[in-house]
């Protein structure tokens, strides 16, 4: 994903800046925003020892957590405020400690309240572990008041 310089891609990477601030969990899990636009988040993390089940695999909800977060900036990228509302994801091939996953996330619809996003995981080697769809609310909020700047 390439970041440009439009107003509308620099409102997302302001909304990530904001959003990165408070995330402790993405932060606490290594995970990195490597690129944002107006609804579409790249963000990765490595999978670390710990990050390992009993199958010596990633644990599937840590591959969630990656994909979720994506989500997550790609709703919010055009600053107002987004929850998901319900999420599906399907695990394709098993990450190992080591792996560097990255999670893509892109908006296929916004309506007024409402969006639909998919998000595909890969690893180093640019095969996909997961797909996820997510549906997103919006709040009346913002995440940058606009009218203070």
């Amino acid at each position: 994903m390439n970041d440009n310089n439009k107003p509308a891609d620099d409102l997302a990477r302001r909304c990530a800046d904001v959003m990165w601030a408070a995330d402790h969990a993405a932060q606490w899990l290594g995970m990195q925003v490597d690129a944002m636009a107006e609804g579409r988040a790249e963000l990765s993390m490595t999978v670390r020892p710990e990050m390992v089940n009993g199958h010596d695999i990633c644990h599937g909800g840590l591959i969630f957590a990656l994909a979720d977060t994506a989500f997550a900036y790609a709703c919010n990228s055009q600053n107002q405020v987004a929850v998901a509302a319900s999420c599906g994801i399907d695990f394709i091939r098993p990450a190992h400690a080591g792996d560097r996953l990255v999670a893509s996330a892109v908006q296929l619809h916004q309506g007024g309240r409402t969006g639909l996003y998919d998000v595909s995981v890969l690893n180093q080697a640019g095969d996909v572990v997961a797909q996820m769809r997510g549906r997103s609310a919006r709040t009346k909020a913002q995440l940058i008041n606009e009218d203070s700047e």
